[in-house]
């Protein structure tokens, strides 16, 4: 089984991220019960604004990131809060993977289905709770199933 974090930091790699340090120990325990994590830091990427799949413009990085969202059965979105917000990079991430909504399976279903997700946000009590609620209520919409209680913060 495979596992894909999206880290939506605003800090570009190597500096240190709160977000990383909370979603870490999320994935330690996933590894532990032998599921292949892979991580994008998603600010370090050129991810065009858009709602398709597709690259945007040469050089947009979103086709890799997409190759992994569907080579992966679980997804966990990580996010800082700010201004009770997700992060911009978070919500740029959103955005291009709504283009996965018109895409299908070879048996016709969504490509999300049938794939688990969840959330990690770095922030505290209502910050993070309406944070928490605008990622998994996007990636529900796209077609993840959101197991009960399948964030931290």
């Amino acid at each position: 089984m495979k596992a894909l974090v999206i880290n939506c930091t605003l800090k570009k790699s190597p500096e240190p991220s709160n977000t990383e340090a909370l979603f870490r120990t999320a994935t330690e325990q996933l590894e532990r019960e032998g599921v292949e994590v892979d991580v994008v830091r998603a600010v370090d990427l050129d991810i065009a604004p858009g709602v398709v799949s597709e690259a945007v413009h040469e050089g947009d990085d979103w086709p890799g990131v997409h190759e992994k969202l569907l080579a992966s059965e679980i997804l966990v979105m990580a996010s800082p809060t700010w201004l009770g917000q997700p992060s911009s990079v978070a919500k740029r991430v959103l955005e291009r993977m709504e283009g996965l909504m018109s895409e299908t399976d070879d048996d016709g279903r969504p490509v999300a289905y049938n794939r688990g997700a969840g959330a990690v946000v770095a922030g505290n009590e209502d910050g993070a709770h309406h944070v928490i609620g605008e990622i998994t209520g996007a990636i529900q919409d796209i077609g993840y199933t959101i197991p009960g209680q399948a964030w931290t913060y």
